[in-house]
């Protein structure tokens, strides 16, 4: 994963993304990439998965 935290307190999924970082263009060249689980991950000490990408135009 790249800029993503997550935590379980109780049924409670948080997601943190440090907004302020990139990671480079995306593959097509048309965003930047800020955070991504870089695919679907099990969420901690769960059976649920996220996939998430978080991204801005370039």
């Amino acid at each position: 994963m790249k800029n993503v935290e997550m935590t379980v307190e109780g049924t409670i999924l948080t997601i943190k993304v440090d907004l302020t970082k990139d990671f480079g263009p995306s593959a097509s060249g048309k965003t930047i990439i800020i955070a991504s689980t870089e695919g679907n991950v099990t969420i901690p000490n769960r059976e649920e998965k996220v996939g998430l990408n978080v991204y801005r135009k370039k």
